[in-house]
């Protein structure tokens, strides 16, 4: 197949909307949202769709807001960069930090911030992966985004292709083993919050059940009706994250970065000397990278750069 799915603008929406009730409860998420779950190893989560501080995220997100023309929180919140940027702990009990989150989102421009960055760093990673599988309904996709907001995508995806390969032909029979695969690994996670998120999938078995692979209006999901015209609330989720201790940000710091994953951008942007280390070289190189793939070119390897590498 190849290339990006032609879903159309609603059915991304839905798609959207479907994540956005799992994360905050509303089907068009919660900008100012800001949580703190004992035992979630996101740490501090944020936003529309709750993007977390260990990951890395919230740094990207808070960048691009402090650079936005007319941010209203921008000089409050630079300060914080180099905290955000070093994923510090201590933010998520800083009161005043929380608040300052809190309160941007009611600005216009970190609500704009936020779509942008939710569909860079998780819409577009999550249709290129399911552009690569062959998965182009609008009920697959929503699925392949649910796993990039909430986390391990790639280990679930793994999984279940080592036990159902994917058929050809019947993406629906390979769906369903993911999400039942996900379900399993959720239900018998050593995270105590983890277990509580099958809803996730549950929800999604509803919608296989009822045979709306292209996410058809109206819809309803964990309570919430999804249609053109109306939304509504649902009960409180659980919004512990997903998302491996081992997936992070690659960047120019100091000390340098290294390890494997750095060796593996090192080896897709063919530089000469792969030892690992993430140095002046290997962040030209990303940059060059970015330029020439339409994506903001600051040396930074999250998602969308990682997607765009085939990683």
């Amino acid at each position: 197949m190849g290339g990006i799915m032609a879903l159309t603008d609603l059915q991304k929406k839905t798609a959207q909307a479907i994540v956005n009730i799992f994360e905050t409860g509303r089907a068009l998420g919660d900008y100012g949202q800001v949580t703190l779950l004992a035992g979630d190893s996101g740490q501090l989560t944020y936003g529309r769709s709750q993007t977390t501080l260990a990951s890395g995220n919230l740094y990207l997100l808070i960048k691009d807001y402090c650079a936005a023309a007319g941010a209203a929180q921008a000089g409050a919140l630079s300060p914080y960069l180099p905290q955000l940027e070093n994923c510090d702990p201590a933010l998520n009990t800083d009161t005043t930090f929380r608040g300052l989150l809190h309160g941007a989102g009611d600005d216009p421009v970190m609500q704009a911030c936020q779509d942008a960055f939710f569909d860079r760093v998780y819409w577009a990673p999550a249709v290129n992966y399911a552009s690569a599988l062959n998965l182009d309904l609008g009920l697959s996709v929503a699925v392949v985004y649910d796993s990039m907001v909430h986390g391990s995508w790639k280990a679930m995806r793994d999984r279940t292709l080592a036990a159902s390969p994917m058929p050809g032909t019947d993406q629906k029979a390979w769906v369903a083993a993911y999400v039942a695969t996900r379900r399993a690994w959720l239900a018998g996670n050593a995270n105590t919050l983890l277990r509580k998120c099958v809803y996730r999938m549950d929800a999604f078995n509803a919608l296989i059940a009822a045979g709306a692979w292209d996410l058809p209006l109206p819809l309803t999901v964990r309570g919430v009706l999804l249609s053109q015209d109306t939304l509504g609330g649902a009960a409180q989720p659980v919004r512990a994250s997903a998302a491996s201790a081992g997936e992070r940000i690659l960047r120019l710091a100091s000390p340098m970065m290294q390890g494997d994953d750095v060796r593996a951008v090192q080896a897709k942007l063919g530089i000469a000397a792969v030892d690992g280390f993430f140095g002046g070289d290997t962040q030209a190189a990303v940059i060059a990278f970015q330029a020439s793939h339409n994506l903001t070119p600051d040396g930074i390897v999250g998602p969308a750069t990682l997607s765009a590498m085939g990683l």
